[in-house]
């Protein structure tokens, strides 16, 4: 089913009158028939508009729906519009442009993947239904480029349709969000920053999932395995994997954006001013910094614009369970489903969308919840355990190396399910971290290691630059909020009544601890200083399995090649790695110093301080 969610309040859902089920009327009618339907879209501005009757019919019957889709098609007749999904899967490039064709609104062009072009027939259909395709990576080429941005600006300084693109560049293989890529950004803003349109509107869009399609396959992507060719033979044969149930998809529009209102103060227009608008201007720092704080800031309202599932509370969970237990004896029911509606609680009191019925029984949100996500867990004799597939065609028995990375498969798609809420969490987990690692009260202490480990992390975790403050005391009202701390104006003392939520943010977050550690050992230990990234992935990974069969390391997570390529590009903001650029293998330097220290410092054994007083640490806490 998909859904449009209203884009107001955080409290759960009270009633299925929030949502309207557009697959309703489809139900009833074949496809073919759908595909056939006149498409009578809203004109743009000077055309004849559809009057108030005949709009009120093609939204059913949601007076909410009604208010946005006047409001986006307002928001089309006076300005641009960018539609800027999040992107967890290949269905989000189809559900845009079905819930539009569906409500008559003009279907968008959207940018997409060079690999989808590649694939027979359906390349071509989604060319023509309004995709067009980007590179990777484009590097030197300069027509090329030239010819994507004037393609890109002339959509928008036209308004020939809606243009959409995923602002985090492209799918994120752990269902959370991705640090955003600022080129197809720069493209669509430097029309209005020349002056060539008054304002540009931007549309956050937020798609969540109770269940992937693609789960296992973004796993096996994690450890390494190759992703499948995209073809048209692979996708006849993946029709089956659609008989599977996969429980709802929820699109919540976000409030449109002012570019210009968002942009106020922050840009020097008397620099666009003395270049010709038809030539190429590179963009000025102060243009950068603006641009990149507006992509985080889009991320991070697809954030909280985002669904969460009681699925995804129940991952959270599951993940901080001993690990023989879901394999040998099994979670007990009763336990899991009595820390699940404290961790709702938990959950609502910080302020998160919860799709949570509240006309079922718990008992019956929580069968069905665990049913749907029959590939990950199994329900058997009141005890949850995870599914431990063995392949019968095989003869050898796996070796331990095998069975680690085959249960590392069903971790990961856990993991990502839990990765869906972690926005939720992360301020309040990271204070949580900060308050265990520094054993301090004193307020000032604990807002600079929360300033560290944001920095360290923010590459994991979407953080708007320049608000270090905000998330800090965001952070602290949360915590009091729910009983677990008393802030004062120099002071977080922690409560008795706060341990557990203390305890559950801890290892909420304790598996990034672990992985990162992990890497810097590796690094520290490594007798070379220069090493290569396809060197660097592989032999974490081999060292990591080796101590989680030794039981010296206990999560999966480091398993994972976008947590490895995350630890990189953190050492390399704090300076403690530097990437040597005459190489054509990406190869990088490593300060090992500087990498123990930083490791040093994440585990307690040194205070913050040494980052700035020792001589050969570059590193630097980026408090702002």
């Amino acid at each position: 089913m998909t859904s449009t969610y209203k884009d107001s309040g955080t409290a759960s859902l009270k009633d299925d009158e929030e949502f309207t089920d557009i697959l309703e009327e489809r139900r009833r009618t074949t496809d073919l028939g759908y595909a056939l339907r006149t498409f009578n879209p809203q004109p743009y501005k000077g055309a004849p508009t559809l009057s108030t009757s005949d709009l009120n019919k093609a939204v059913l019957e949601s007076q909410y729906l009604c208010f946005i889709i006047k409001e986006l098609k307002q928001a089309i007749q006076e300005s641009p519009v960018i539609l800027i999904p999040n992107h967890r899967s290949y269905v989000d490039f189809l559900i845009i442009s079905y819930i539009l064709f569906t409500y008559d609104i003009p279907v968008p062009v959207i940018a997409a993947g060079i690999r989808l072009a590649d694939v027979t027939i359906i390349g071509g259909i989604l060319r023509r239904s309004g995709a067009f395709y980007i590179r990777r990576a484009i590097g030197s080429d300069k027509l090329y480029w030239a010819v994507l941005l004037e393609y890109v600006q002339t959509i928008v300084r036209t308004g020939y349709a809606p243009l959409e693109f995923y602002v985090e560049g492209f799918r994120s293989r752990t269902l959370k969000s991705l640090v955003p890529k600022l080129g197809m950004m720069d493209m669509v803003l430097e029309p209005y920053f020349k002056g060539e349109v008054f304002d540009i509107t931007l549309v956050p869009i937020s798609i969540s999932y109770d269940r992937v399609l693609e789960e296992s396959l973004l796993a096996l992507e994690l450890l390494g395995v190759p992703r499948p060719q995209e073809s048209i033979t692979g996708l006849f044969k993946a029709s089956g994997v659609l008989q599977d149930d996969y429980g709802c998809m929820h699109v919540n529009f976000g409030r449109p954006l002012s570019a210009r209102q968002l942009c106020e103060g922050k840009i020097n227009w008397s620099e666009y001013n003395l270049i010709p608008r038809n030539l190429p201007q590179r963009p000025t720092a102060e243009t950068q910094d603006c641009v990149n704080w507006l992509a985080h800031l889009i991320v991070r309202t697809q954030e909280e614009g985002s669904l969460i599932s009681p699925w995804s509370l129940v991952a959270c969970l599951l993940l901080q369970t001993p690990f023989t237990t879901l394999t040998e004896e099994g979670l007990q029911w009763h336990q899991l489903t009595e820390k699940t509606l404290w961790l709702r609680k938990l959950v609502l009191d910080f302020g998160a969308r919860l799709n949570w019925p509240a006309h079922i029984p718990d008992s019956e949100v929580m069968s069905s919840t665990v049913a749907l996500h029959h590939s990950i867990v199994h329900h058997k004799e009141n005890r949850i355990y995870l599914v431990q597939d063995e392949d019968p065609a095989r003869q050898d028995p796996l070796s331990p190396e095998e069975g680690v990375m085959r249960m590392a498969v069903v971790v990961l798609m856990l993991v990502s399910y839990r990765n869906q809420a972690l926005h939720v969490f992360v301020r309040p987990g990271i204070l949580a971290i900060a308050i265990h690692i520094t054993k301090s009260t004193r307020k000032d202490e604990l807002f600079n290691f929360f300033c560290f480990l944001r920095d360290v992390f923010s590459d994991e975790f979407i953080f708007i630059p320049g608000r270090a403050a905000q998330d800090f005391e965001e952070a602290c009202s949360l915590l009091q909020k729910c009983g677990a701390v008393h802030t004062s104006q120099q002071e977080v003392t922690v409560l008795e009544t706060g341990l557990e939520v203390l305890s559950f943010l801890q290892k909420l977050l304790q598996p990034f601890l672990d992985s990162y550690q992990l890497m810097f050992r590796y690094l520290c230990e490594k007798e070379d200083h220069v090493f290569t990234e396809e060197q660097f992935l592989p032999d974490v990974r081999n060292l990591a399995t080796k101590l989680i069969l030794s039981g010296d390391l206990h999560t999966f997570e480091v398993l994972s090649s976008d947590m490895q390529k995350n630890v990189l590009s953190a050492l390399r903001r704090l300076e403690a790695v530097t990437k040597l650029r005459a190489s054509q293998q990406k190869e990088y330097k490593v300060n090992k110093a500087a990498v123990s220290r930083t490791g040093d410092i994440l585990s307690g054994k040194v205070p913050l301080e040494s980052l700035h007083t020792t001589p050969d640490a570059r590193l630097q806490c980026q408090v702002e």
